[in-house]
């Protein structure tokens, strides 16, 4: 097939665009690397089969030929970017959704969108099913993102119920693993470099909130198997494997044999107290079980860091 992908040179993006390749399609990839970057690509140049537009997905733009498959994976997706560019994450979900599956029904391709766990708000119920409708601040410091991948959900299904648009949305767990930035902002990438660096570790109130962390490689195999089925409701991705974050803290501190303490600081307001996500559709569905232990996902995770501090 021939598959274009928005935020190409993001992290999961240029995860997405490795395994597309290997599979043997022919890909664009797209990026304005506000938050992607050239180094999550630069092995891909001189592929015959991999061409690469700087361009905004949240300005109008064509593709010229046949596409068969869209990807819309441009979004900001740390903390600090709903702190630092609000706009733009707004612009993701909302100008770029449309944008890209407007270029999706032109094409006549299948449409892919990237959604997230955050459209379940702070959930007071445990664990998330795709049918639980969330519980989200639409007024609060991470409302840009939050409601954003929300308006991306809801045009992504006006498509597909009143056109008749072929889609398909994944919601995302945490996810990390290398090409992660090292200033993103969430809890991975901050833990492990305050621990290479000796840093205190900055746990957020009493750290008693919980994340399942899944490692990218079994989350973008998801991705893929999601996006080749029938299947159009939404699925999370995600593990069972969930782990308060004062317990992570120190799981990196141990890993990275680091001399870190742990500091205490103000909760973040609106921080969703439980984050597990239910897969039963995506084991059933999709015949899809995420392998990678923590441990191990974080070792690679921590080399990867370690070689850019």
């Amino acid at each position: 097939m021939r598959v274009l992908v928005t935020g190409g040179a993001g992290f999961l993006g240029s995860h997405l665009v490795d395994l597309l390749l290997e599979k043997d399609h022919e890909v664009i990839a797209l990026d304005n690397f506000i938050t992607g970057s050239p180094e999550n690509i630069a092995h891909l140049e001189g592929n015959p089969r991999f061409t690469f537009l700087q361009l905004d997905a949240a300005r109008r733009f064509d593709i010229d030929g046949s596409i068969d498959l869209i990807f819309h994976f441009a979004s900001p997706a740390s903390p600090d970017d709903f702190r630092r560019i609000p706009l733009d994450v707004l612009r993701a979900g909302s100008y770029a959704t449309h944008n890209s599956i407007e270029l999706a029904q032109k094409k006549n391709a299948r449409y892919f969108l990237a959604s997230t766990s955050e459209v379940y708000g702070d959930p007071l119920i445990h664990p998330q099913p795709e049918t639980y409708w969330g519980n989200v601040n639409s007024v609060g410091p991470r409302s840009c993102y939050d409601e954003a991948k929300r308006y991306a959900e809801a045009v992504t299904v006006t498509y597909r119920d009143h056109y008749g648009l072929d889609t398909r949305i994944v919601r995302f767990f945490n996810t990390y693993g290398p090409r992660m930035r090292l200033d993103d902002g969430r809890v991975v990438p901050n833990f492990i470099r305050q621990a290479l660096l000796g840093e205190p570790l900055t746990v957020y109130g009493e750290g008693q909130q919980t994340r399942s962390f899944g490692f990218y490689s079994d989350i973008v195999d998801g991705v893929y198997r999601l996006a080749m089925s029938d299947y159009k409701e939404p699925v999370n991705l995600g593990t069972h494997e969930e782990r308060t974050i004062l317990e992570f803290a120190q799981l990196v501190i141990t890993l990275v044999g680091s001399t870190s303490q742990i500091v205490h600081v103000a909760a973040a307001v609106d921080d969703p107290k439980q984050r597990h996500p239910d897969i039963t559709r995506a084991n059933t569905i999709l015949d899809w079980h995420p392998s990678t232990n923590l441990e191990d996902g974080l070792r690679a995770s921590i080399e990867y860091f370690r070689k850019r501090i």
